[in-house]
């Protein structure tokens, strides 16, 4: 893991990909920081991190689209393929050289709360729990991105793909607001859900046993459960989708000073997830 790491790193500042990140996150956050906190007084630097949250839409695919997809075009994965390595080991090592990159911005914005202070009153405590949810919001991201790049051989696809992941993830409280309440649309967007798990069982396992069980046991289950208590479902998908509000975890600490347990278990889950599923898909191509 270690030396997947040490060359990753290398590669990325080799080619400027990681020069030209940190130059793009930082410049376009230090923007923020100079028009909010220096220019109109605003003395929490969270206000600009939360503005700079949607500029990682654009300079995490400029990071993740070479992680797998190049590795794929260039023939150079059959070398991780065939190597004496786990393939855990192989996605940390690409991850950790990832996030490491986000690390050095994030250690230049430790700076800005210091410069509010010697300006007049500032809110360290604040602005740090703001700079560390910024920290594990862009490892999430990054996890999504490297694992788009997984899927395929294509820089300009991953980055696309990736891009408009993130857009879904910035916008998702205004999507889920659009859900349907209601008992009946809220069971049909289920049975929607469960066909969908069914296509991902399929293209995994491989197995149309195995699918058309999971897919017949959860119709049933969904369909008595909605005869027997009806009720259960209003409202059901919009009020459990917008816990996975990502967004909103960085937005409420500038507004409202709030940093939950709940939404740093959230976002380390989704880190281990969609590791878990890169290293899942690049072990189904080692067999395949």
């Amino acid at each position: 893991m270690i030396a997947i790491y040490k060359r990753e790193c290398r590669a990325y500042f080799q080619n400027m990909v990681a020069s030209f990140f940190l130059a793009f996150l930082i410049g376009f956050v230090g923007v923020y920081f100079v028009t909010y906190n220096l220019n109109y007084g605003y003395n929490f630097f969270a206000y600009a991190l939360s503005s700079g949250l949607l500029m990682m839409i654009l300079a995490v695919p400029i990071l993740t689209m070479r992680s797998f997809s190049e590795e794929r075009k260039s023939k150079t994965d059959q070398l991780l393929l065939t190597a004496p390595l786990k393939l855990h080991s192989v996605v940390i090592g690409k991850y950790f050289a990832m996030i490491s990159i986000l690390a050095i911005a994030c250690l230049v914005f430790c700076v800005c709360p210091l410069i509010i202070k010697l300006q007049g009153e500032a809110h360290l405590k604040i602005d740090y729990a703001a700079i560390l949810v910024f920290f594990l919001i862009g490892c999430v991201y990054i996890a999504v991105g490297m694992f788009i790049s997984a899927l395929t051989e294509s820089q300009i696809i991953a980055a696309i793909g990736t891009m408009a992941a993130l857009l879904l993830i910035y916008f998702w409280r205004h999507l889920v607001s659009l859900l349907p309440s209601g008992a009946g649309a809220n069971v049909v967007m289920l049975l929607v859900l469960l066909a969908v798990i069914c296509l991902i069982v399929q293209a995994y396992m491989q197995t149309l046993a195995v699918t058309l069980t999971v897919g017949f046991v959860g119709t049933v289950a969904i369909l008595l459960i909605y005869w027997w208590q009806s009720s259960w479902f209003e409202n059901l998908l919009p009020t459990k989708l917008a816990y996975v509000d990502i967004p909103s975890l960085l937005s409420n600490i500038s507004d409202s000073y709030v940093l939950t347990l709940s939404g740093l278990v959230l976002l380390l889950s989704l880190v281990v997830i969609f590791n878990f599923l890169t290293v899942q898909v690049i072990q189904k191509r080692r067999w395949s």
